[in-house]
């Protein structure tokens, strides 16, 4: 076992812990301890609870990485966060106190990859084909784009509307990738996320899935997030 700290990889909506798997085996080469666990989608209650019994299975002290939704989760660790040293955020929200996603969202027009959001029956919201490979992964090689779309998870829309606690990233240290590309979260809201946490940004021309497009830059800034916590 690595005396490296652990990296846990949270992954967002319309997508699963296989989105990770370039950054996953890039970490691996460098000698870290990874998981990637597969998150519910169906409330954000039950998805910090995945996230809580993964940080509790580890033996030391743990940097978590969130992407889009992955950012939400994480942050509503609030001050229960087993074993976090640090937090990365990739392209992720990262809300204050009081503040949901579907606010934050609705202050706008919709971004060109969630204007064509399908809800279904149960609540949930899906991503039409179009949408997810030409705005949502849109710098991915669009054959691997399509296998995405097919596996990507559904987000149940009750999400939208939990408002924040206090955030996580309050009381731990933050890193934060801007994708200047992102047709999903605007990438200006991503500045203002990096810019209140105090977290160590950088930017990239990358499309929202900056993991998928941009591994080594994700790895680079997790291996930041280590060296912030380990120096």
């Amino acid at each position: 076992m690595s005396d490296l700290p652990h990296i846990v990889l949270v992954h967002g909506a319309w997508a699963d812990g296989s989105c990770w798997s370039s950054v996953i085996g890039r970490l691996h080469e460098r000698g870290y301890d990874v998981t990637a666990p597969q998150f519910p989608e169906s409330s954000l209650a039950a998805d910090v609870a995945r996230l809580r019994e993964v940080l509790n299975r580890q033996t030391g002290p743990t940097i978590v990485a969130g992407h889009s939704y992955g950012g939400q989760i994480m942050t509503a660790l609030g001050t229960d966060a087993p074993n976090v040293a640090g937090l990365v955020y990739v392209a992720a929200f990262g809300l204050d106190e009081g503040e949901s996603i579907g606010a934050l969202l609705g202050s706008g027009p919709p971004s060109a990859a969630l204007a064509h959001l399908t809800p279904d029956e149960e609540g949930f919201g899906w991503l039409p084909e179009d949408d997810f490979v030409g705005h949502f992964a849109a710098d991915v090689d669009p054959a691997q784009a399509r296998i995405m779309y097919a596996v990507q998870q559904p987000i149940a829309l009750s999400a939208f509307t939990d408002v924040m606690g206090v955030p996580a990233w309050r009381g731990l240290p933050t890193w934060y990738l801007v994708a200047a590309q992102d047709e999903a979260i605007p990438p200006d809201a991503e500045r203002s996320f990096a810019e209140r946490m105090g977290a160590k940004t950088i930017e990239i021309e990358s499309s929202h899935v900056a993991m998928v497009s941009h591994p080594e830059e994700v790895v680079a800034l997790i291996e930041a997030a280590v060296a912030g916590v380990t120096g």
